[in-house]
Formats: C-alpha cells, structure tokens, sequence
C-alpha cells in the first residue's frame, strides 16, 4: 500500500472516522487509492461505502449532525485542511450519483455547462467546445448532437447518466466518484456505462461504490470491502477476487452472506 507521499497516490485517507451525531458509521479508515486508477467500494448495505465516498470531497459533511476525524488527502493536501474551500473541492472531486440527476428546466446544453457559468465563464466559443469535448467523453455526443436544445430530461435513463457525466468532466475534476451510477439501468446502458469508466481511467482518478461483484471485478483496478464500518480488505482487484486474505471477504464475494 503506497504512502501519502507516494507519486502515485490519488487519494490517501487516514484513521478517517464518520459519524452521524455520536453514532460512528466509519471507525478510522486508512488507505491508499491510486491516480488514473479505478477502486471499487464493495460491502453489503449499510456498511458505510456510500459515507466513505461522500467523505472523499466533504459531501458527507453536508448531512444533518454528520462530522469527521482524520485526514483525507489529495495531491498532497489534506480537503479538511482549515482554509480550503469545500466547493472548490467538489469542482476537483466531482460526484456521479445513483439515480441520474440532470437538471429538468434546462436542455442538454445547459446541463453540460452549468457548473462552468457558475464559475463565470461565459464564453460562446468556449462553451460549446466544452459541451462537444464533455459530450465526446462520455459516448454521448453522436447521440444528441443534432438535440442539443431539448430538456435533459427528455434523454434515457442511460443516456441521463451519461449526461450527469458529461456535467461532471466539464469543470475540469481530478476524481471522478460514482455511488452506483448504474444500479438504475438497463443491461445495455451499464454495459455503456462501464466501458466509460475503463475510457476515463487514462485521465481520471475514480472511486466506484458497487453492489454488482461481475461489475467490480470487470471495471476496477483494486478494490476495498467494507464491514460494520470497517475496511476489512484492500488489494488488487483480481487477487481480492480470487485469493482473499480474509474470510468475511471471501464469504461475501461467493455469496455466503450480503
């Protein structure tokens, strides 16, 4: 497991604790992800996979009576640090939710581009280079070109997600994060949705919550399973699969409990 200091180190959590008013839903995570990497979140639910990822660009904290002890580290700076700017870290760590979630009054356009204008750039030229770019990155493009104008929500539950996606790369994020972005869809849109994710990876480091075990073992680089709020394993993703060091892991990924 690389260090804090490590070249290679996207994101470094250190005795991380969550809680939830006194209850702690997180008991001191520590572990390395690596940059342009895929590491999924694995567990049953309840567990504490979706807080641990919220904690990674202090979403969690947004929640009522939600709080946190230890570090969280990317590129070398603690996001908890006192100073930083919680939204600047959401724009660098962005977050793909479960149900797709684009904007219903505006079109596909707007969609793309709304957290950009929120930064003041208005630019004609250089917002419609960053919708066709976004849209070409998420395998929308060729899709809704020709509609550019229409509600977002007006799109498939697939392409909605691929939308949401979209969104999220045009301001220019350093992680991507995703809460089972594709729980919601159909067998053919997952399948759209995964080979984005092994796309992205070249430029992106991204942290995945999945219940689907063929899903993180097909898209992931290393994976880590949670417990009761634990992290009881991290490894590559084909050693954890096929030689887990831990019971509990390997009672979970056959199937014996979850």
């Amino acid at each position: 497991m690389s260090n804090s200091n490590d070249i290679n180190s996207g994101i470094v959590a250190q005795d991380l604790k969550a809680f939830f008013g006194n209850i702690e839903v997180l008991k001191g995570i520590s572990v390395s992800m690596q940059k342009k990497k895929v590491t999924a979140l694995i567990g049953p639910s309840g567990c504490g996979k979706t807080t641990f990822l919220r904690t990674l660009n202090r979403m969690h904290e947004l929640a009522r009576n939600a709080s946190i002890k230890g570090k969280v580290i990317v590129d070398g700076t603690d996001i908890y640090s006192p100073g930083i700017d919680p939204v600047l870290v959401r724009r660098k760590i962005g977050m793909v939710f479960q149900k797709p979630n684009p904007f219903p009054t505006m079109t596909i356009y707007e969609n793309v581009v709304a957290g950009l204008k929120l930064t003041g750039r208005h630019s004609r030229k250089e917002l419609d280079e960053v919708v066709e770019r976004t849209l070409v990155q998420a395998a929308l493009w060729d899709e809704v070109k020709d509609s550019l104008r229409k509600s977002g929500a007006s799109l498939s539950g697939g392409q909605q997600q691929r939308l949401c996606i979209a969104r999220t790369l045009a301001v220019n994020p350093e992680v991507i994060l995703m809460d089972e972005p594709a729980s919601a869809l159909d067998p053919i849109s997952t399948a759209k949705i995964e080979e984005l994710i092994f796309q992205l990876k070249d430029t992106y480091t991204i942290v995945i919550v999945t219940h689907n075990m063929q899903q993180a073992a097909r898209v992931s680089d290393f994976t880590a399973f949670f417990y009761l709020g634990e992290l009881i394993e991290f490894n590559n993703t084909r050693s954890m699969f096929t030689r887990p060091q831990k019971k509990q892991t390997e009672d979970y990924i056959t199937g014996r409990f979850g």
